[in-house]
């Protein structure tokens, strides 16, 4: 199979939103540059200077979950073409702002927390819909590419935005960002999904909320990656945190110097990308190559406490962009396979959470660990500990999300006799099996079922149990409950074919004479409570089942 980083490119729908949002990206960073230019010149104030960074990364922060949520409730194209376009305005009240003279620097703050919020819609969307653009042969190039793309615009934009604003001034450039969020919303116009529009009744923000929840507690692939990813982000947190530190006290750079630093990061971050990326991942297992990409960081901090000379610092810093981008890169990747589909936006919310939480919380420990012992003895202690760290890769290794296929299948229909058509919000639904099993295969049955109870908990059940039967001989009670009658219907939709060759497995203990049969119940507690009997419309229907009983009864 062909791993090259530049893969993905070669799909249309791919190619156009990538350097449509390339060109966005670098006119982004334009923006930023010209943002912090245009509040320095209204108010050089330093903590006006510093609210810029504070509020643009809030809506972030506080929005991030409820947009996961959403972008897995609606259709993700329309979503990124609204948020688009919201970024689009924002811009562009911006420049106007600028024209009519009325900017001040409480406007522009407001403008970049517009900016903001859009920002924080868009960042689990977009990986989100990677996987219905692209094969999965070309996700992993996709995701790389996807870096790639966020590391050229900040390599490129901000000498674009240095040297357009002495040219054009920071008004045009807020009219060219504009433009280029236009040029994004009709790039995605122009992709049309394969996938048709779901028909089962859509979860509310609330049921999508607490989906995710269940699912990253139930799901131990997710639970690994995301341990992963907070430890490799609360370790790379001390390259941001202490690397302007070293370069401007401890080796002296000029102006000049320190931006070639930064520079120097995303360099190496894209011949990581270009270079070295795909070559590895042909070559090592997912956990391997992560491990190694640690290594490499832990002697990138043990250099950057002794090397002082200019020159030399530049490739510490440029090696960091390797490491950093090696592992990043793959434990992503790693975390994309791990997501199912009908979940990915509010998966990536909860990524973005845990590695930006990781990364806050790490900058505050390296920087009071800096003030106690110095930037050296930091650096070296922070060494040992990434070296110590590596062991945790054993048994929290990432290569089993290599084999995964979280692609849904159809479930198994059966003709299932109804007299009463729940509504889409009536609930609990009880869904009951009664299945016999082999005394002999009694103890291998038990251990299935720790991984059905995990298939039904993660998809949408908030109760599962399995009863032995005292009436009757080696017999056992599978009981679930769902919160409702949609959230029964939407299990179907989620099923996986990892899960459907578990289920499948389930099956097979059943010994009874008889086929195994489903019995549905609908919780009417409410309704003893209430004075007026509700009226119920009557009929036999067939509905999908998440079962594991045959077809046909």
């Amino acid at each position: 199979m062909e791993t090259s980083p530049l893969l993905a490119l070669r799909n249309a729908a791919f190619r156009q939103l990538w350097f449509a949002s390339l060109l966005s990206g670098i006119c982004v960073a334009a923006h930023d540059c010209a943002a912090v230019w245009a509040m320095y010149k209204l108010n050089s104030s330093p903590l006006l200077l510093s609210l810029m960074s504070a509020v643009a990364s809030l809506p972030f922060f506080l929005l991030i979950m409820p947009a996961g949520a959403l972008a897995d409730i609606v259709d993700r194209r329309k979503l990124l073409w609204v948020m688009n376009l919201w970024l689009a305005i924002a811009a562009a009240a911006l420049a106007a702002l600028g024209w009519l003279g009325l900017l001040n620097p409480y406007l522009v703050l407001l403008c970049v927390f517009l900016l903001g919020v859009g920002f924080a819609f868009t960042a689990p969307t977009w990986p989100a819909i990677l996987p219905e653009v692209v094969s999965k042969a070309e996700l992993p190039s996709a995701s790389t590419l996807s870096g790639l793309q966020l590391n050229i615009a900040a390599v490129v934009g901000p000498t674009v935005g240095g040297l357009l604003l002495p040219m054009i001034g920071a008004r045009w450039i807020f009219c060219l960002n504009s433009a280029c969020f236009l040029i994004v919303a009709l790039a995605v116009l122009q992709w049309k999904p394969a996938d048709a529009a779901p028909k089962l009744p859509l979860e509310n923000l609330l049921e999508s909320f607490l989906t995710a929840i269940r699912y990253v507690r139930h799901s131990q692939g997710v639970q690994v990656v995301l341990v992963r990813n907070a430890i490799f982000a609360f370790f790379i947190s001390l390259i941001p945190a202490l690397i302007p530190v070293i370069g401007l006290k401890e080796v002296e750079l000029n102006a000049l110097g320190c931006g070639l630093m930064f520079s120097a990061i995303g360099i190496g971050s894209v011949i990581a990308a270009i270079l070295l990326l795909g070559w590895m991942q042909a070559r090592f297992s997912p956990n391997t190559l992560t491990v190694s990409s640690n290594l490499v960081l832990g002697i990138v901090f043990v250099l950057m406490a002794f090397v002082r000379d200019k020159t030399l610092f530049l490739f510490v810093a440029g090696l960091a962009g390797i490491g950093w981008t090696l592992c990043a890169s793959e434990l992503w990747v790693a975390g994309q396979r791990a997501m199912p589909n009908w979940a990915r936006a509010r998966m990536n919310a909860t990524f973005f959470v845990v590695t930006q939480g990781a990364m806050v919380l790490g900058g505050i420990f390296w920087g009071t660990m800096t003030t106690l012992y110095g930037p050296n003895r930091t650096l070296i202690g922070g060494a040992i500990l990434l070296f110590l760290s590596v062991i945790a890769a054993i048994p929290l290794s990432i290569s089993f999300t290599k084999s995964l296929d979280l692609s849904v299948v159809p479930v198994t229909g059966f003709s299932h006799k109804l007299l009463t058509i729940p509504k889409a919000d009536d609930g609990p639904v009880v869904i009951h099996y009664d299945i016999e099993v082999d005394r002999a295969r009694s103890r291998e049955f038990l251990e299935t079922m720790k991984h059905v109870r995990m298939v039904y908990l993660r998809n949408g059940a908030f109760s599962w149990r399995l009863h032995e039967d005292l009436g009757r001989e080696n017999t056992y009670r599978i009981e679930i409950m769902v919160p409702s009658w949609s959230q029964y219907l939407l299990q179907a939709e989620r099923l996986t074919k990892a899960e459907q060759i578990i289920l499948e497995r389930a099956r097979s203990f059943h010994a009874g004479t008889n086929s195994l049969t489903e019995q549905m119940f609908l919780c009417v507690n409410k309704e003893l409570h209430s004075k007026p009997k509700r009226e119920r419309q009557s009929a036999l229907v067939s509905a999908h089942a998440v079962s594991l009983s045959n077809p046909g009864q």
